[in-house]
């Protein structure tokens, strides 16, 4: 499936997919973001984490944080259904949160949330928060939110809080420079976003918010290049081509996605 656009081809679907049976990232257009999901992290599963996660979560968050290592029951998972928000700690309603990609592994116990972007920017609203309620709804503060409470960071009204795991927020998309990332990266800016925020026990190590650009995946895998496998580098290669040709398309007028 990965790289069938490059080969013209994009847009069919296989059977399982043609029948409701799959959800496939080609039953879109191929300007959707859902396919250019699935051609990068297809690509990325099939790689040695180790020489790529560690950098790639630097990258974004701009710090040296996490090591190089085998990463024990790493899951890679796309589109995943999180928990309801409680509705009694907001203003609105709101349903369940669908996140892009989740990385998750175990030693220590840790939770990636990737939001992509490509072609469309960052909904600023929902259906059921205009911003009158003197909260954000921006997709960034949504998956924030719901990412902290997933792992542990909220004080919840239970009798058994579950454990707590590292947390990470990152938006990838074709450029970087999105305002909202460096408001959220702020501690103070973070909480006043978030209602009954006086509920976090604590956040994760700062900053856990950063960003990536398209062109800082390919830079990662090149640099990291001489320690992958001669399979991997052709998947290396024949990503670099695609993500240049999906930033071509966009063209430099919406070339930000935010």
């Amino acid at each position: 499936m990965v790289l069938t656009e490059l080969g013209g081809k994009g847009g069919c679907l296989c059977e399982p997919a043609r029948k409701g049976e799959l959800r496939c990232p080609l039953i879109v257009r191929p300007t959707s973001e859902d396919v250019v999901t699935g051609h990068l992290f297809g690509v990325l599963k099939a790689l040695n984490s180790r020489w790529w996660l560690p950098d790639l979560l630097n990258q974004a968050l701009g710090e040296e944080r996490f090591r190089r290592q085998v990463f024990r029951n790493l899951r890679i998972e796309l589109w995943e259904k999180q928990r309801r928000y409680p509705r009694h700690h907001l203003e609105w309603k709101e349903g369940q949160t669908e996140v892009d990609v989740v990385i998750t592994w175990e030693n220590p116990k840790t939770t990636v949330f990737i939001e992509m972007k490509y072609g469309s920017q960052l909904s600023a609203t929902t259906i059921h928060n205009n911003g009158s309620t003197g909260f954000p709804s921006d997709q960034l503060i949504r998956n924030a939110r719901v990412g902290l409470r997933e792992n542990g960071w909220f004080q919840e009204d239970v009798l058994f809080y579950g454990e707590r795991r590292d947390f990470v927020l990152i938006l990838l998309t074709p450029m970087t420079g999105n305002p909202l990332v460096q408001k959220y990266r702020d501690a103070s800016q973070l909480k006043d976003a978030i209602p009954d925020s006086e509920r976090l026990s604590d956040l994760p190590k700062l900053p856990f918010i950063g960003e990536l650009g398209y062109r800082d995946v390919v830079s990662i895998l090149k640099q990291q290049r001489r320690w992958f496998s001669k399979p991997e580098r052709t998947l290396i290669d024949d990503l670099e081509r695609y993500l240049q040709l999906k930033i071509t398309q966009l063209g430099k007028a919406n070339g930000h996605g935010h």
